[in-house]
């Protein structure tokens, strides 16, 4: 495997300062649940370690994703821009949801500045929203023309994170009163979620040519690889001749391996929460099953 250290350097493998960035998400984390909520919410039950521990994954995810040597990876290997994928949309939106105490997502949303924008979570809306995003950036000239524009491309990304919130919300509602589906039909969007995925995953899986100039064109390439190295990056076509210096894969293998780990990682993603609603359904409806010692 080759040493990245020796062509980039550790500010292009390790972007510091969105690493300072997320320390400082970090530190507001714990500041809200520790002094801001004894200051404004003392009778509010404390985080628990399974929240902190949530929470501060999810946001060590987001970094390792979108600025540690995953990031850079993700522009030079397609399988890895597909890990980046599943890990920001499938995996870090339900940690960040139940790593946040109920008392702040109330205290966020209860501006009533909010209520213009309550059509948007509708289920349906969340569902489709999400999913049309994704699958529409995986159409190739899409994907090539948001890798290779920098602005599009962080504007995108932060739109598709906040509409996988907006789908994840329905999912793993972090604020009990507020959830609008019912165990089994949480169970049916999981499954719903599952099935408008498929297709984008699906052609990449099944295409036999390479489909996405990023990682196959040089010169396409060294323009989306200005996203993480500063100042102009085309002499990368002429000391590394392309995307293929750093993969042993062929395009096509490299494609089809990003598309097979992505439905993987939806499918173990989606089991996971299907068992936690199913655990949490049957739980209520056998609660009076359970003898009270007080009056046995």
């Amino acid at each position: 495997m080759l040493d990245l250290n020796k062509y980039f350097s550790f500010a292009e493998l390790w972007t510091p300062m969105f690493l300072f960035a997320m320390i400082a998400v970090i530190i507001a984390y714990f500041y809200l649940i520790g002094p801001w909520r004894e200051k404004h919410f003392p009778s509010e039950a404390k985080a628990t370690a399974k929240q902190k521990w949530l929470f501060v994954g999810g946001v060590t995810l987001v970094y390792l994703s979108h600025g540690g040597p995953l990031n850079l990876l993700g522009h030079l290997m397609f399988t890895y821009h597909m890990v980046n994928m599943s890990i920001s949309y499938l995996v870090v939106p339900p940690m960040i949801l139940l790593g946040l105490p109920a008392f702040v997502w109330r205290k966020v949303f209860s501006a009533n500045f909010w209520r213009k924008f309550r059509f948007l979570m509708n289920p349906i809306v969340t569902l489709i929203l999400f999913n049309m995003l994704f699958s529409f950036y995986h159409i190739p000239d899409v994907h090539d023309y948001v890798m290779t524009n920098f602005t599009i491309h962080r504007l995108y990304y932060v739109v598709l994170f906040i509409t996988s919130f907006m789908m994840w919300w329905q999912i793993a509602c972090p604020v009990p009163e507020w959830s609008k589906l019912a165990d089994f039909k949480k169970m049916a969007y999981v499954f719903a979620n599952g099935v408008l995925l498929t297709p984008a995953c699906g052609l990449i899986i099944f295409a036999d040519v390479g489909m996405y100039a990023t990682y196959s064109d040089p010169q396409v390439w060294a323009t989306a690889m200005g996203y993480c190295m500063p100042g102009d990056t085309s002499y990368l076509v002429s000391e590394f001749g392309g995307p293929q210096f750093f993969n042993s894969m062929s395009v096509v293998g490299d494609q089809q391996l990003g598309g097979i780990i992505m439905k993987l990682v939806q499918e173990l993603m989606y089991g996971i929460i299907l068992v936690y609603i199913f655990k949490q359904w049957f739980k209520r409806e056998h609660a009076d099953d359970v003898p009270n010692p007080e009056t046995a």
